[in-house]
């Protein structure tokens, strides 16, 4: 079976710039799996918070993660900043599927195709339910959210 190749700059909708910390370094000298997850996370939840202009943690119907993984193509690393791209793959009727490019470099050369490939899930669910009861039932994408998101769509 043969690997997808690393997606390019080109597949992506959005972006935001992060910055590597000396903690994310793991002791091979690149960045910790873990760290990954951190910045996918961070670039969804920051463009949803810009886009819609609202607390997106007050809306009746919130994103859980009901799916996160990432495929890696080539190594991350502290000091250089990182362009994380964003694109939105389906918009459900109440989930999100989400892919996140992580970039490091010039976009010209090295930085052309992404150094790790997020996939991100957000299921909606009640937001207005007793956690501690655990009612927290699926609910459709706010359309606030729904309006967020559809222009990142795929085509």
């Amino acid at each position: 079976m043969s690997r997808a190749p690393a997606p390019g700059r080109e597949e992506y909708a959005v972006w935001r710039l992060a910055t590597t910390r000396w903690a994310d370094d793991d002791v091979y000298g690149h960045m910790n799996n873990a760290r990954y997850f951190e910045l996918i996370d961070t670039a969804v939840n920051a463009h949803l918070s810009e886009a819609t202009g609202v607390d997106i943690r007050a809306l009746d119907a919130v994103g859980v993660v009901a799916e996160v993984g990432c495929r890696y193509f080539h190594e991350v690393g502290y000091p250089r900043p990182v362009d994380l791209g964003l694109v939105v793959d389906h918009v459900g009727t109440s989930s999100v599927v989400y892919r996140v490019g992580v970039f490091q470099g010039d976009a010209d050369a090295e930085g052309a195709t992404a150094a790790a490939e997020g996939r991100f899930v957000h299921v909606y669910v009640d937001n207005t339910a007793d956690r501690a009861a655990g009612a927290r039932g699926t609910r459709p994408v706010p359309d606030v959210v729904r309006a967020a998101v559809t222009p990142l769509l795929r085509r």
